[in-house]
């Protein structure tokens, strides 16, 4: 008989929940079977570590005495957007701190931004706040320098337009003689080494790659606190050629998620400086998936030798927008250290982290047995959110 989200967070409470890591799960089936394995097996946890480039947090630092409407603003130097309200502000992982000389000296090392600055408040440090304004009747103040801290916020809410991506190209650099530096990492010339950025089967959308359980109001790991998908992320593409375990060929589905700063800890998010490139974050994210029925089980159990990455040429092809897929890899290939490309034996790295997945993965599953963490259910599937929102390039046009 299926099962209901009311029933299993009943089992949750009464700590009687049987929770396996997605790890875990593929040895279940395998031995047991999908059929018994849904019986016997309540929820299977995910977790993925890794750059998340479109992430970002809200601050409203509360009013000053005499009030101020805030224009500008900078945190440690880097920007933030004050477009928002009088004292509502929006820091932006990518955002780089002023008079960082960005590439001007290539390759630039962009040692600090945003995402450093989001790491720093949740560790507790104090951040220089800096801001300007025009002046009005009833925000008289038109200057602002004073330190502030996440504790004397009233509100710091990481809010992530864009995080998990399900499936994620393999980056080489094909064409050219010289190394580039792109948001894969560095790309030794001639095919010299291949860069991936997933956790492989424990990610949470490839344990549910039609998102039959994952929705508006899914409650998750986020940063090491307790956070929510609130929508499908940007660039989220259900559309895409997938296999015929439903697994995509290509990059598809994203997360928009969000969740109290103040929760959080600065071991699930993490500054990150690209070499030539940018500022990003390091976010941790895990998803429990319900076993409402066996379709769902199957989907958990699908391990690294069947999940396929497209390998891409970042050297020209990426760069101007052709779709050119070089071959395609599994992820027990891309963690083995090495594949092979036309014929070469070419060296792999994770930009993210196997083992902090499998960690966050293992936190969630013991919340859940201990019944400190019920699911929530999503009151709308992703999946509903597909027709007509398929991803698409620029349609430029020039002005004249």
């Amino acid at each position: 008989m299926p099962k209901t989200f009311k029933e299993i967070n009943e089992k949750i409470k009464q700590k009687k929940a049987v929770v396996v890591t997605a790890e875990e799960i593929i040895d279940i089936v395998r031995k047991k079977g999908a059929s018994e394995a849904a019986r016997a097996v309540d929820v299977v946890t995910t977790g993925t570590f890794g750059p998340m480039c479109s992430s970002g947090a809200f601050l409203n630092i509360g009013h000053s005495v005499p009030k101020i409407k805030i224009q500008k603003a900078w945190l440690n130097d880097v920007p933030c957007y004050a477009g928002l309200a009088a004292v509502d502000l929006y820091l932006g992982a990518a955002e780089v701190a002023d008079g960082d000389p960005l590439n001007k000296i290539f390759p630039g090392q962009f040692k600090y931004g945003g995402g450093h600055v989001i790491e720093n408040l949740v560790a507790g440090k104090d951040v220089r706040l800096e801001a300007t304004a025009y002046g009005t009747s009833c925000y008289p103040r038109k200057k602002l320098n004073t330190w502030i801290n996440i504790k004397d916020l009233n509100q710091a809410i990481l809010t992530n337009p864009r995080n998990s991506c399900q499936n994620y190209n393999v980056a080489v650099n094909l064409h050219s003689e010289r190394i580039i530096y792109t948001y894969m990492g560095i790309l030794k010339p001639n095919l010299g080494n291949a860069n991936y950025c997933s956790a492989g089967q424990l990610s949470p959308l490839f344990n549910d790659p039609y998102c039959k359980t994952i929705g508006i109001g899914t409650r998750i790991f986020l940063g090491g606190g307790t956070g929510y998908v609130f929508f499908s992320g940007t660039q989220h593409d259900p559309n895409v050629k997938r296999d015929s375990n439903g697994i995509p060929l290509s990059p598809a589905g994203t997360l928009a998620v969000a969740g109290d700063l103040k929760q959080m800890s600065s071991k699930w998010l993490v500054g990150s400086s690209f070499q030539g490139y940018g500022v990003n974050l390091t976010v941790g994210i895990g998803i429990p998936i319900p076993i409402l029925d066996e379709e769902i089980v199957k989907s958990t159990a699908v391990s690294d030798e069947e999940i396929f990455a497209p390998i891409v040429d970042y050297s020209q092809d990426y760069p101007q927008g052709k779709s050119a897929v070089i071959g395609k890899v599994s992820y027990k290939e891309l963690k083995s250290g090495e594949i092979k490309i036309r014929g070469k034996t070419v060296p792999t790295g994770p930009l993210s982290s196997y083992c902090r997945g499998k960690e966050i993965a293992e936190i969630l599953k013991e919340q859940i047995e201990k019944g400190k963490f019920l699911l929530g259910e999503s009151v709308q599937s992703l999946s509903s959110l597909g027709p007509g929102t398929k991803f698409r390039p620029l349609n430029e046009r020039p002005i004249k």
